[in-house]
């Protein structure tokens, strides 16, 4: 979905948003595993997985951010685009089943180094929280936004 174009200007420190709930399934991390080769056993293999210390497979750190990124991009802001992630934490395992909502939450503002009349750099804490509230990964998505000039 398009919205209106938000610029530098328009974002405020402290303002946050909040997602649905969304299931991660079985068939999550089996397309996940084809998709990146990643076919580690915790992941894949459910009779060794029931012998470690979580007792069942695990998702892959990297599907639940791309998930957890996936469901904060609803809306398309022409005048931002992503810049990457930083300091991206895989706090606690999910697990098939699992539940996870997202919490994003501007943190900071700063001008562009280069192009401080026409650019800005906004931060944006992402939490993920399973279904019992329990933080299962953070981190900080860079957004690079035009300014009004």
């Amino acid at each position: 979905m398009i919205t209106a174009d938000r610029w530098f200007e328009d974002y405020e420190v402290g303002e946050r948003r909040t997602t649905v709930g969304r299931t991660i399934t079985e068939a999550d991390i089996v397309i996940h595993a084809g998709q990146t080769g990643d076919f580690f056993p915790h992941h894949m293999d459910a009779e060794w997985a029931a012998t470690q210390p979580m007792g069942a497979r695990i998702a892959h750190g990297t599907l639940v951010l791309s998930i957890a990124v996936g469901m904060t991009a609803g809306d398309i802001n022409p005048q931002s685009m992503s810049y990457g992630y930083d300091r991206i934490r895989f706090v606690k395992p999910v697990l098939i089943g699992d539940t996870v909502t997202v919490s994003a939450e501007i943190v900071g503002k700063r001008d562009h180094v280069k192009r401080p009349d026409e650019l800005g750099y906004v931060d944006e804490l992402v939490t993920v929280l399973n279904q019992r509230g329990e933080t299962v990964l953070v981190l900080t998505h860079l957004y690079l936004v035009n300014k009004r000039s």
